[in-house]
């Protein structure tokens, strides 16, 4: 079985890629930055970012059957090396009980609002394992 979540993100249509892809049991979530589609904009706080992206993060993956608990990988893509410290405030209780594999990249954002990008694997029911 193959699900395709999209956000309705316009870099969604544009790129060519879906925001989740639910094969069998495993959810892929795309690189997701930290746009607050509720007010249609990026804040500049990197933490705010961070939180934004996983809300919807967790929201795709409950669109495919799963949630942010069940997550067992994350990359982070930050831009700035100084804003390390933040991004861990702001995901470090999310993550903390879970304990997903994880790596943190410094790279260079393609656009200059863009400070965090956040990509997950997430397998139905890792959290009840």
């Amino acid at each position: 079985m193959v699900q395709r979540v999209s956000t309705g993100s316009p870099f969604e249509a544009t790129f060519g890629y879906s925001r989740a892809v639910r094969h069998d049991d495993t959810v892929y979530v795309s690189g997701t930055t930290g746009y607050d589609y509720a007010t249609m904009t990026m804040p500049d706080d990197i933490g705010q970012q961070a939180t934004n992206a996983l809300a919807t993060i967790d929201k795709a993956l409950k669109e495919a059957g799963s949630s942010i608990k069940d997550t067992v990988r994350v990359v982070y893509y930050v831009g700035d090396r100084n804003d390390v410290n933040a991004v861990v405030a702001a995901v470090g209780p999310v993550f903390k009980d879970i304990r997903p594999a994880a790596s943190m990249l410094i790279v260079q954002m393609i656009e200059a609002g863009m400070k965090i990008e956040i990509e997950v694997t997430a397998r139905i029911g890792a959290a009840n394992s």
